[in-house]
């Protein structure tokens, strides 16, 4: 499947993903909730979450990473630098391969990396 694709996928799961965390650990409104996962889910955030996470990615994991990084995109991000921007796609097209693939576990664990690494 196109990198690109699958992160347009996985842009769908890690939003759905930190949208139910959210709402699930916090008594607010809709429109907080909006504001509080905007920021988690921006470029920026999964740029940030893709450094820590690639040296724990499998060989086609880090594979589809570099493809999606690296594809042409049919947009660019407005808030966000090119670089995070790609990166972000990147981490977004492993979300939806790990998806798509029914790798739950595997797709567990990455959306849940800072809890699995502060266990370590």
């Amino acid at each position: 499947m196109n990198p690109v694709v699958l992160a347009f996928i996985g842009d769908a799961v890690y939003s759905l993903f930190v949208r139910e965390k959210t709402a699930f650990e916090n008594d607010c409104k809709s429109g907080k909730l909006n504001r509080m996962t905007a920021n988690i889910v921006k470029a920026k955030a999964q740029s940030d979450l893709i450094d820590e996470v690639l040296p724990y990615f499998t060989e086609e994991e880090t594979d589809i990473f570099k493809r999606a990084r690296n594809a042409k995109k049919p947009s660019h991000s407005k808030n966000a630098k090119i670089s995070e921007y790609n990166k972000s796609t990147g981490l977004e097209a492993v979300l939806g391969f790990l998806y798509v693939t029914g790798n739950d576990d595997r797709l567990n664990y990455i959306l849940n990396f800072h809890n699995y690494s502060e266990d370590n």
